[in-house]
């Protein structure tokens, strides 16, 4: 069969507890997966982006980005909701592709969420090491030489988690459980403490009258335009494309679907859950950042933690650093977790080295996928600016949502007869709508990252056809439940 035409099919994707496809073992319930979704999408991001927004971009109208951005994301996150109901595997996105639309786009799916997951926990570590420094710093202790002790704080908590994930997917997820609780008081001591603060004249009338920047177009939304604006409907609008980037995350609670007890019904309630609770949350501490400060006096440097001083509360200062290092802690831990699913099941596929999709005896993880992936993100966080490529991150993300979004439309089309959990309402306008936001949200995008992401997935392709292709186990004969090693079975 043509390689652009064989797509995998649904029975294979779906048999994972019938032997076809089972590795994994079911290890979260529907709470974790709600845990799970906020340990990767509220990072330290949630005591900053809003001030920074608000001073730069949409002024107090920030308030309305993060709604904008919120049902943006919303959007996506229905999209997935079906499709991981129907085919729960820890491929995500990779697999409902590779069932779709075949075996092609499900590799480039695939390596851009290599991309995007393999940079994030890259760029995540370096910020953490910056921000951990920092906290440091602000209790009053000198750190010297701190650029060599931010490397060695990079290479130390990426090794860390890492062996976390690698040796106990239990451990993994009592100590998420743990930093989780203690992020979300830290965020409610910000709510709770700030409230008494607000003064509403900060808030204005949201809408700022726009101003054009003296500076050239960068995106490709400013180069069709033909000029930078800040503020007004087009700062609130720019402003909600950088906010959705921060909701980012809840995709990868679909990975953990195969190891989800009663996954059908399960992983949807967590990813739409885990979603409206950090939106929630999002929202609530930028009404109080916006409503402590003018926008006009917000330090862009450090937006949450000058405005409790501009008000005399300095001891939230160090609330708000303890929040932000357990915060991107949790963000990098789950972000090891959904590449090491993602690549398991591509290796399963025999797209990428079989031997990544081994099961260890002893530990009951893919530990061998998971020690490849640690060693690489330390590899990038410690040679590569990657914190000046984290767009690369955003825009392997999109492109996944794109995907998805569109398989809702074509399998309701193409396979009717699929059982489905959940079943995204209003089909297909709303998968329409997602598709179309999310492609809005690319166009804010710069130049210079759609190049860097044509460049990467040209590479892709080149992979595929000189390995992928030849090796994928659609492109061999087959017997049924062929065992192989590591009790899997090979179709």
């Amino acid at each position: 069969m043509s390689t652009i035409l064989r797509r995998l099919p649904p029975s294979e994707a779906t048999g994972l507890r019938t032997g076809a496809r089972h590795s994994l073992a079911e290890l979260y319930r529907p709470a974790d997966l709600v845990v799970l979704g906020l340990g990767v999408i509220i990072g330290a991001g949630i005591f900053s982006i809003a001030g920074q927004q608000a001073a730069t971009t949409a002024g107090p109208g920030v308030i309305l980005s993060f709604m904008i951005a919120g049902i943006a994301c919303l959007l996506a996150c229905l999209c997935y909701a079906e499709l991981s109901s129907t085919m729960p595997t820890s491929g995500s996105a990779y697999t409902f592709t590779y069932v779709i639309f075949g075996e092609v786009w499900a590799w480039i799916i695939g390596w851009a969420l290599i991309l995007e997951l393999q940079f994030a926990a890259a760029v995540v570590a370096r910020a953490w090491a910056a921000i951990t420094v920092g906290a440091i710093s602000n209790f009053g202790v000198r750190v010297p030489h701190q650029e060599l002790v931010g490397d060695v704080l990079v290479f130390v908590i990426l090794v860390l988690l890492t062996g976390v994930v690698a040796v106990s997917a239990r451990i993994g997820l009592r100590a998420l459980w743990v930093m989780v609780a203690a992020k979300l008081l830290a965020i409610g001591a910000v709510i709770v403490v700030g409230l008494p603060h607000i003064d509403v004249r900060n808030f204005g009338e949201f809408h700022v009258p726009s101003k054009i920047l003296p500076k050239p177009p960068t995106n490709v939304l400013e180069i069709l335009v033909g000029q930078s604006h800040a503020f007004g409907w087009f700062g609130i609008f720019a402003a909600a494309s950088a906010i959705a980037f921060a909701y980012i995350g809840f995709d990868i609670v679909a990975t953990s679907a195969e190891e989800t007890v009663n996954a059908p019904a399960a992983v949807p309630k967590g990813m739409i859950r885990s979603l409206i609770i950090a939106t929630v949350l999002y929202i609530a501490v930028a009404l109080v950042m916006v409503g402590m400060v003018p926008y006009t006096k917000i330090s862009e440097d450090a937006p949450l933690t000058g405005a409790f001083r501009a008000v005399g509360v300095d001891w939230m200062v160090h609330v708000i650093d303890v929040g932000a290092v357990l915060g991107l802690t949790t963000v990098i831990l789950v972000l090891i977790v959904g590449q090491t699913r993602v690549l398991f099941s591509m290796a399963r596929d025999g797209l990428i080295p079989r031997g990544l999709a081994t099961v260890s005896r002893k530990y009951h993880t893919p530990t061998r996928v998971t020690l490849v992936i640690g060693f690489v993100a330390i590899v990038l966080a410690e040679f590569v600016p990657v914190l000046t490529m984290q767009e690369l991150v955003v825009i392997g993300t999109l492109f996944a949502f794109a995907f998805v979004a569109a398989g809702v439309i074509v399998m309701r089309r193409r396979m009717p007869y699929l059982e489905r959990g959940f079943r995204v309402p209003l089909s297909p306008l709303l998968p329409g709508l997602s598709l179309v936001t999310t492609l809005w949200l690319m166009v804010n995008l710069q130049l210079l990252t759609w190049a860097w992401f044509a460049l990467w997935m040209a590479f892709g392709l080149l992979v595929y056809l000189l390995y992928g292709r030849r090796h994928s186990l659609l492109a061999r004969p087959r017997t049924p439940l062929e065992p192989v090693r590591g009790g899997r079975h090979r179709r």
